[in-house]
């Protein structure tokens, strides 16, 4: 059987902020969901997104310690077009979320933005020009 990547982890040091920061990105997770320890949300296609805590991870890696130096991963979330982009990225700093590089016309032909998610994950926005 060959390898198929289908998990995308991210550990987390407030499973509710980091939720929440996800929510607005359109991302349907329960809010009952925000004082679990281990999160999974399967999206189109049928790969996941999780989010696990800080103490879950110690739970069974207790010298773990995060990376430093900056985010070590990215995501990035295509938009339906160059003006959600500016939407969504003035929606998640009015919610009080970190703007790592406003929206701008990119040269390789898209609108883009890049947020910093509650744990200084990038999360890119993006959407084709024309």
């Amino acid at each position: 059987m060959a390898l198929r990547l289908n998990v995308f982890g991210l550990i987390v040091a407030d499973m509710g902020r980091s939720l929440a920061f996800y929510r607005l990105l359109g991302l349907d997770v329960p809010e009952a969901e925000d004082k679990s320890p281990h999160v999974e949300y399967v999206l189109p296609g049928g790969v996941k997104l999780t989010w696990d805590t800080i103490e879950t991870i110690h739970s069974f890696d207790p010298s773990w310690t995060p990376a430093s130096g900056g985010p070590r991963i990215a995501l990035a979330f295509e938009c339906p077009s160059p003006a959600e982009v500016d939407r969504m990225h003035a929606a998640l700093v009015e919610a009080g979320y970190e703007s790592h590089k406003a929206p701008w016309d990119a040269f390789w032909g898209q609108r883009y933005a890049v947020m910093h998610d509650p744990d200084g994950n990038g999360v890119d926005l993006y959407s084709p020009l024309s």
